[in-house]
């Protein structure tokens, strides 16, 4: 995955620049440390790719420079994926990745796997910027910062469901092991 950050990096640096509200498209191949005993993609690897589709996105974007100048950065706060297909060894894949909406506290990206125009598999991905001076990015700096309107990008019902009923306790409330099968 290194390999492909640094690659990214360079092709970022000097790829076509797009706005916030665009479609990032990132090109990948399927490489043999990719693949499972099953001999495609693992089911780990869409995530971690995920995340350089999504940094290609604040990269081209001028986002990213931006963000690393304030000393924010994001992490992943929830995510769900739904696989179609499977990629196979040495294929050829675009990774779309679009900010689909925000809320009081997070922005959200869906992400597509897509080869020769069909989806593969497709993800949504709750994020939150941090400070490295310690708390939360408000989410209306953080909308100025993309320059998005909150209003133009209202976050689709389903997904707001689907983060409220994903989500876990706070750091500082407890979260017990409890099953209730």
């Amino acid at each position: 995955m290194f390999f492909r950050l640094v690659w990214l990096s360079i092709r970022a640096r000097f790829g076509e620049r797009i706005q916030p509200t665009d479609v990032a498209r990132t090109s990948f191949r399927v490489w043999p440390t990719d693949l499972d005993v099953l001999m495609h993609m693992n089911n780990g690897v869409y995530l971690s790719i995920m995340d350089l589709g999504r940094i290609d996105l604040m990269a081209r974007s001028g986002a990213w420079p931006r963000l690393q100048k304030l000393g924010y950065y994001p992490v992943v706060v929830s995510s769900t994926i739904t696989y179609r297909r499977s990629l196979e060894p040495w294929q050829k894949f675009v990774v779309e990745s679009a900010i689909i909406g925000l809320d009081d506290k997070a922005g959200y990206v869906e992400q597509r796997f897509v080869r020769d125009g069909e989806v593969y598999a497709r993800a949504i991905v709750k994020a939150r910027f941090l400070k490295k001076s310690g708390g939360t990015v408000p989410i209306d700096e953080l909308a100025e910062l993309f320059g998005l309107d909150p209003a133009d990008h209202p976050l689709p019902e389903w997904v707001h469901e689907w983060s409220t009923r994903a989500a876990l306790p706070t750091r500082r409330e407890p979260a017990p092991s409890t099953w209730e099968i």
